[in-house]
């Protein structure tokens, strides 16, 4: 045993030992690779090799005709593209701070705060885990209607802020926080919310990473809401854009505006916009994920402080 003491799970500098570790991680990434390298290179070929055959799985000509066309594409809609863009990036910021701090509060309430009823809110959460969105469609219309949300900012961001799986992995993060640090803490006069601002959310970084990854995903890609709850076409998010796109180029029968009938006039121009979209899509995930996964990575490994 006294061999191993020193020696880390994870060292920083390479070691012989991981050498077999990478003969396999290094084939088995790059294969998952992949999928993301095909959707940019798919996102700028030209008409001429989207439909080229055989089919090529790297672009040989790039071009930004494709995301030319689909900004003009939403310019022709009365809408410009800005403003899909525009929501989309308000909605996701209020919808992932209200969701880190509602689900954090909340977990740390259901954590360590001693009330009536705390473990049967904590059941009702898990139950929830059970329950996909279109089972509570119609109730949640019904709820947000009479509440007068319809048509803002608020109805595409409080229906998606409460997120059970991450209020599940950050109180069991909590969990393993030791109770004397918040005792003493309190006997040095710290007030709840200085206990959990200044000690309990530095501890569950790794678990806030996590929510904020989940949450955004959840709120980015949100196609659903803006059908339902949003009436004006200028308070659309991306999501619902791409998916108008969908509709418009997808088929001989889809119908649109003036748009939508020169994309269906030129359906080899209408895959490349749908290329680019997947793309933009896809990107901000992507970074979000590349910045925060050693975050994920703790969180999944460990479940409290060291």
């Amino acid at each position: 045993m006294a061999k191993f003491s020193g020696m880390k799970i994870n060292p920083k500098r390479y070691h012989r030992s991981q050498l077999k570790f990478f003969l396999f991680l290094i084939p088995m990434s790059m294969f998952i690779g992949l999928p993301i390298l095909f959707i940019f290179s798919h996102a700028f070929k030209p008409s001429n090799e989207l439909y080229a055959f055989p089919p090529r799985f790297l672009v040989r000509v790039p071009t930004l005709q494709n995301f030319i066309d689909l900004v003009n594409f939403a310019g022709d809609g009365g809408v410009p593209f800005s403003r899909y863009l525009f929501n989309s990036v308000v909605v996701a910021v209020l919808g992932v701070f209200l969701s880190i701090m509602v689900t954090t509060l909340a977990a740390y309430g259901l954590s360590k705060l001693k009330f009536r009823g705390r473990k049967v809110m904590f059941e009702i959460n898990t139950l929830a885990l059970m329950f996909v969105p279109i089972a509570v469609t119609i109730p949640r219309y019904i709820t947000i209607a009479r509440l007068g949300l319809i048509d803002t900012y608020w109805v595409l961001v409080l229906p998606l802020i409460a997120l059970p799986v991450g209020l599940f992995l950050v109180k069991q993060f909590i969990d393993q926080t030791p109770n004397e640090l918040i005792e003493s803490a309190k006997i040095d006069g710290a007030s709840e919310m200085e206990v959990f601002l200044k000690i309990i959310f530095p501890i569950i970084a790794p678990a806030v990473a996590t929510v904020a990854i989940l949450s955004f995903q959840i709120i980015w890609n949100d196609p659903v809401g803006p059908n339902l709850y949003i009436d004006d076409e200028s308070m659309k998010t991306l999501p619902f854009y791409f998916q108008t796109l969908a509709a418009q180029v997808g088929g001989p029968g889809a119908t649109g505006g003036a748009g939508g009938a020169a994309a269906q006039g030129n359906p080899v121009a209408g895959q490349g916009m749908l290329a680019a979209a997947s793309m933009i899509q896809f990107v901000p995930n992507l970074l979000l994920f590349i910045f925060l996964q050693s975050k994920v990575i703790n969180t999944m490994a460990h479940s409290g402080i060291k």
